[in-house]
Formats: structure tokens, sequence, C-alpha cells
């Protein structure tokens, strides 16, 4: 027979599951538009798709609806619940990405059919951002449940949230080329939409999860529904952790994604420029692969380092990885498997640290009553760096013309077009140059400016905000 302990250990962590595996949707969403925008461009022809910027607008629009979800959510998780933030975060995602699926134009139209697929990719963002300051403060809130081990705490808050987005990206990957297996070249189209609208199954199977699940205890004691706010009293005691965990989401946002754009490097020598699509999708899964052993590992020593302290040791392991690469590019670069290891270890590097430890920091280091707007506010300056980035990087790659007229583009172009251009080997390395020195710079302010946290931490943190003010 099965102890009682046993199963309030299993129960607990299952509701933590419950909680954070919805940002499998993230994952799976952020990552499935890459493949399905190389379809559209076979299927409809690469003119027709970035005529009007409709593919670099499919590929970030959804970060646009997800900042604007963050920030909804987040006060509606602390003045509402977090069950009910939870629950139409998850109907959002299932009913756009249904709708994402079926995308057309009036008259069979290819603008009109991009506009709506855009509409809805925005809409899937809303959803997704709902998800952080919902789903995630409430797997925090109950990773300190008194079935959970003190000194497992941090791990299952781990798995259950960052683990899921980066195995999102992995089956994001390997969904299309499944798809593509089943009913080859002459029927893109149905893999691009099946793509897509598969990102149904996972919502609604967390949705009938979480239909039984009741609000965090935590959340029951100390939330502040029905009473006025006192945000003065509360920008002043946390405003240096929230900026400080806020700026370096922003930078390591600005630094991973755009940076996925080097898989590119990557798929070109490995294929040799093959244009077969189990080609390009089989080592895209294999590219997206290289996040896990990151996300896992570092999930197995959070509770031992601590969240302060296993992100800076992922943040200046990733930095000395990127200072590696961009010293040997050329020799790295010559035997484009070595790249792609040196490349797999920066991204790894990335999850074990600031990947894992961010949302945890964010969540345990504020109270109960502000928590939802205290992570949306730090996740969503975290969304805006993954949106300026990518922008730049796309416009980089595919405007350079605007650039060397002096038109106005952000970031990463700059710098490429600083160190010689994105033809030459010094244009290519720049960014790994100042994507380490960020690296280190974020270390430094989360040594200097973020505390470390202790386990059952966020019952401290509530018993010292009644200590020293009330609410």
């Amino acid at each position: 027979m099965m102890s009682l302990a046993l199963k309030e250990r299993i129960r607990s962590v299952s509701l933590i599951f419950a909680c954070g595996t919805a940002l499998f949707s993230d994952g799976y969403s952020n990552g499935v538009i890459s493949s399905v925008n190389t379809l559209l461009d076979r299927v409809y022809g690469s003119d027709q798709i970035e005529a009007n910027n409709y593919g670099v607008t499919l590929r970030s629009v959804v970060f646009a609806g997800t900042i604007f979800g963050m920030l909804l959510f987040g006060w509606l998780s602390d003045k509402i619940g977090r069950k009910f933030g939870m629950m139409t975060a998850t109907g959002i995602v299932a009913l756009f990405s249904g709708l994402s699926a079926a995308s057309s134009g009036a008259g069979g139209s290819l603008s009109g059919m991009l506009s709506m697929l855009i509409a809805m990719r925005f809409l899937i963002g809303i959803g997704i951002g709902a998800e952080y300051p919902c789903g995630s403060v409430s797997a925090s809130e109950q990773s300190e449940e008194p079935g959970i081990s003190k000194n497992a705490q941090h791990r299952w808050f781990a798995l259950a949230t960052n683990t899921m987005i980066d195995f999102g990206f992995v089956i994001s990957a390997f969904v299309p080329l499944v798809l593509f297996w089943i009913f080859g070249d002459d029927h893109l189209r149905a893999v691009w939409r099946l793509s897509l609208g598969l990102g149904v199954v996972p919502a609604l199977l967390v949705f009938v999860w979480r239909l039984n699940m009741d609000e965090p205890e935590r959340f029951k004691k100390d939330s502040m529904k029905h009473a006025k706010i006192p945000y003065l009293l509360v920008l002043k005691r946390y405003w240096v952790s929230l900026l400080a965990i806020s700026f370096v989401w922003f930078l390591y946002d600005f630094i991973v994604y755009p940076f996925s754009i080097y898989s590119s490097t990557i798929l070109d020598n490995v294929t040799g420029g093959n244009t077969s699509l189990t080609v390009i999708f089989g080592w895209n899964v294999v590219i997206n692969l290289f996040y896990m052993p990151g996300t896992l590992g570092g999930a197995f020593i959070i509770d031992y380092l601590g969240p302060k302290y296993t992100m800076i040791t992922g943040l200046i392991l990733q930095a000395i990885i990127g200072f590696i690469m961009s010293g040997l590019y050329v020799q790295l670069t010559k035997h484009i498997a070595a790249f792609a290891v040196v490349y797999g270890i920066f991204l790894s590097f990335g999850e074990l640290g600031p990947g894992n430890c961010l949302g945890l920091l964010a969540s345990k280091t504020s109270p109960t009553a502000i928590r939802g707007q205290y992570y949306g506010a730090a996740a969503a300056i975290g969304k805006v760096g993954a949106f300026v980035g990518t922008w730049g990087m796309w416009l980089c790659t595919h405007l350079r013309t605007l650039a060397d007229e002096n038109v106005f583009v952000p970031v990463f172009p700059p710098i490429i077009k600083g160190f010689g251009g994105a033809t030459t080997t010094k244009g290519n390395t720049g960014p790994f140059w100042i994507g380490s020195g960020l690296a280190i710079l974020s270390a430094l302010v989360t040594f200097f400016f973020v505390k470390p946290l202790t386990h059952d931490g966020m019952i401290e943190e509530d018993r010292a905000v009644s200590a020293s003010f009330i609410f």
C-alpha cells in the first residue's frame, strides 16, 4: 500500500505541474512558427510571404500579445485569482490555436489569410503571456506546500516551468517533421495547418487537468483580492529587486532569442545547402534539443546552490563559451560539428542559469499580494528584450540596405555593421562578444542587487511584509 506521505507528495508535485506545464504552449507556439514560415515559403513563395513584412511579423507578433497578457493577467491574478487566470489562459491558447490553423482570406486571398494568421498569433500571445503571472506564480506557491520536500522546492518549479518551455521548443520542431513524413511534399498545406492546430491538444489537456484545482493556500492566506494595494509602499520596498530582475531578464531574452539565428549557420553547413524538408526539420529538432541538458541539469543543482548563485554560475559559464566562440569562430566553422556542439553548450548554460532561475526569483522575492503583477512586469520587460533583439537580427539579415542608408533599426544591425558587416568574421562574431559581455553584466547585477532565496522563502517574505507595514 502507498503511504499517506507518498500520496501527499505525489499530489503536491502534480499540482505544481498542473500550474506550470501550460508553459509548454509558450515553447511550442514560439518554436513552431519557424517551421510554419518555412512551409509557407514553399507553398506560397517566399516573395509573397515576405511582402509587407508578413514573415517577420508572424515570427514576432506573438511577443506583443505576450507582453499585453503578462501585464493584464498579472493584475487579474492578484485581484481575481490564480485559477481564473490559468483557466482563461489555457482557453485562449486552445481557441486561437484552432483558429490560426483555420486561417483564410476572403475569396482565397493570401494577404487576407496571412492577416488573419497574424491576428490569431497576437491573441495566442495574450494567452501565453497570461500563463506567466498566473500559472508560474501558482506553481511557485504550490512548491512550498507541506507535501514538498524543502530540498526539492526549487527543483520542481524549474522542471514544471522552464523545462516545459524548452520541451515545447523540441516538440514544436518534431511535430512538423512527423507531419511531413505523413503527408509529403504534395500536401504541405495540411502540414502547416496541423502544426499550428495541434497546439490545441496540450492546452485542452491542461485545461481539464486544472478543472478541480483550488487556489494555492498561500494565495488564500495573504492575497489582497478585496483590499487596496499600497503601491507606493510596495515600490519602496521592492523597486531595487524588481528593477534588477527585470534588467537581467531583458538582457537574457535579448541574447537568447536573436541568437537562434546562428542555427541557420549550422544547418547550411551540415546539410550543404540541402533543401529537403526532412533534413531541415530533422536538424532543427537536434538544435532545439540543446536546451534540454541545461534546464534538466540546472533543476537538480538549484536547491543546493540556490537560485541566485545558480543563475550567476550559468551566466558566467555562458559568457566563457561565448568568448571561446568569438575567438575561435573561424576554426569552429571549419568543423561545423564542433561549432554545433559549442553553440549547444552556450544555449545549455543559459538554460541552467537564467532560464531556470529568473522565473523563480521573480515569483519568490515578492509578497503574495502583488506577486502576479511583480512577476508579470519583470517577464514583460524580458519579452521586450526578445522583441528588440529578434527584429534587429531579422533586419540585419534581410534589410542591410536600409542600415547602409542610416534608416533606424534596432540594436543588433548596428553592432554587426560596426564590427565589419554580416559578410565578415568580425561581423559574425561581434554579437557573441557583446552577448558574452552582457552575460557578465547580468551576473554582476544579480550578485549585487538580487537577494538569495531560502526554502519556504515566500512564507518568510509575507511575514516580513506584514511586520514592515500594514496592508
